[in-house]
């Protein structure tokens, strides 16, 4: 199986930025750096190793391990010491730097002054974190040396939020590096890797998240119940392990905003309720914690979208393949150790119609939000839903010319996944009488139709799984 399967756009990319370094660039100046960022577990690291291995260049690849910084600084000389770097025999002998300062000086002193070279600093935000120093010592070592030689400075990380801000103003690096993002294989994708009718793929989208490590275990053809049938058998198994390694990489040390993630992945969704599923939390406490989430892009806070302000906030777990590891696969690893996945199978089947339905809104939005042009008023450049405290009404789909207070409305929509049950004239109605509760809608506000199963109302417009997994063509 293809592990790169949508990955020609970040290939292509990558070349880009190399074309300079091979043949010169302004000023004299040949060296350029990518900032990467990807969530745990997408491919960035495999996808850094493609995209060596196609250019042939030599190279040196470090990943640092979260250790201490002499731990990270030895690391780094060992790993430069056994590169193909052509001048790299020369740090053989030679003992660790107790600085990056002096590292990334022996770095450029073994780099070729005449032909590319690439360098890999992979999970960068642990040393980041573990060193207050390495953002000066790299930005001056680009700035003096690494910048007017032919090199490729490609420095990767998960943590979503850092990698960000390390090219923000007033940081040390900012507007050094190209900024690109590596996010998980979007539902076509996942389709075409495993070879899947749209709506099968947009199952296995929301069960896999788009990781390849799990699409790849994942057999061509086989529908959700046949891969889940097999992987739950097996604790080694990639749909098992990947979240536990996330969540131990994210929260070494924060167990309370951990188990707040917990309570969210079980389907707790406002601020009293999470707070009451994690031990009845304290609001400071919980707070707290809910700030760290969303900060870390691990969860996301969505809010109403109309022509009125609101204050309701609801919180869901942002990556699907996580949001299934917590409701489904974390609590039930000791029952899957024992031998007994067909219990967690049939617990999941009872429930999956239900988790299903609303895990799939907000990827069914970003496709409609990706589809708006095509398919929806001219300015509606966001998608969102609406709710009240009371959830009369709740509406699955709003679409507006700016959030979080629209000036305007231009379409309201509902979302029916499931199986053998059409959009009706029931759910039509059901719909407009929303859409008249909604502020910033009217009787002429469009109507939009999302479903599994086809649609059999008129007067409204309809979206199924073909016309939605076009959104990522």
């Amino acid at each position: 199986m293809d592990g790169f399967v949508g990955r020609r756009a970040e290939l292509k990319a990558l070349a880009d930025v190399l074309t300079p370094v091979r043949t010169g660039g302004r000023g004299g100046r040949r060296g350029r750096a990518v900032l990467i960022r990807g969530r745990r577990r997408v491919g960035k690291s495999r996808l850094v190793e493609e995209f060596l291995e196609r250019s042939g260049l030599p190279h040196v690849f470090f990943t640092a391990v979260g250790g201490s910084k002499h731990e990270d600084l030895a690391g780094f000389t060992a790993e430069l010491a056994a590169s193909a770097l052509p001048e790299s025999s020369r740090v053989a002998d030679v003992t660790a730097p107790q600085t990056w300062d002096a590292a990334l000086t022996l770095l450029a002193s073994v780099l070729p002054t005449d032909t590319p070279s690439v360098v890999v600093l992979d999970e960068m935000p642990y040393l980041v974190r573990e060193d207050p120093t390495f953002e000066g010592a790299l930005q001056k070592a680009f700035d003096r040396t690494l910048s007017k030689l032919p090199v490729l400075l490609i420095l990767v990380g998960s943590d979503l939020a850092m990698m960000e801000q390390l090219n923000t103003y007033g940081r040390p690096f900012y507007q050094r590096g190209t900024e690109m993002v590596v996010p998980p294989l979007n539902p076509a994708e996942v389709g075409t890797m495993l070879d899947l009718p749209p709506a099968e793929a947009f199952d296995a989208y929301l069960v896999s998240g788009g990781l390849p490590l799990i699409l790849e275990e994942w057999p061509v053809g086989a529908g959700l119940w046949g891969y889940l049938e097999e992987a739950l058998r097996r604790p080694t198994s990639a749909l098992l392990v990947s979240g536990e390694r996330t969540l131990a990489a994210e929260f070494p040390t924060e167990a309370q905003a951990r188990t707040v993630l917990g309570a969210i992945g079980h389907g707790e969704r406002t601020f009293s309720l999470i707070g009451r599923a994690a031990g009845d939390l304290n609001p400071g406490s919980l707070t707290r914690a809910l700030e760290l989430l969303v900060s870390r892009r691990i969860v996301t806070a969505d809010h109403p979208l109309s022509t009125r302000p609101s204050r309701e906030t609801r919180y869901r777990v942002a990556d699907p393949y996580l949001r299934f590891y917590l409701s489904f696969i974390g609590p039930r690893i000791p029952t899957i150790e024992r031998g007994r996945g067909d219990r967690v199978l049939s617990a999941l089947r009872d429930s999956w119609t239900s988790w299903r339905g609303r895990a799939v809104e907000p990827v069914l939005r970003e496709a409609v939000w990706l589809l708006a042009e095509d398919h929806l008023p001219h300015g509606t450049d966001v998608i969102g839903g609406y709710w009240t405290r009371t959830n009369d009404p709740e509406i699955d789909i709003v679409g507006a010319d700016r959030s979080p207070i629209a000036r305007r409305i231009t379409a309201v929509g509902s979302i029916k996944w499931l199986e053998n049950k059409p959009f009706d004239d029931r759910d039509l109605a059901r719909l407009r009488t929303h859409r008249s509760q909604l502020p910033g809608a009217d009787d002429t506000t469009p109507l939009l139709a999302v479903a599994r199963s086809g649609c059999t109302a008129d007067g409204v417009v309809h979206l199924g799984p073909s016309d939605l997994i076009a959104a990522w063509g």
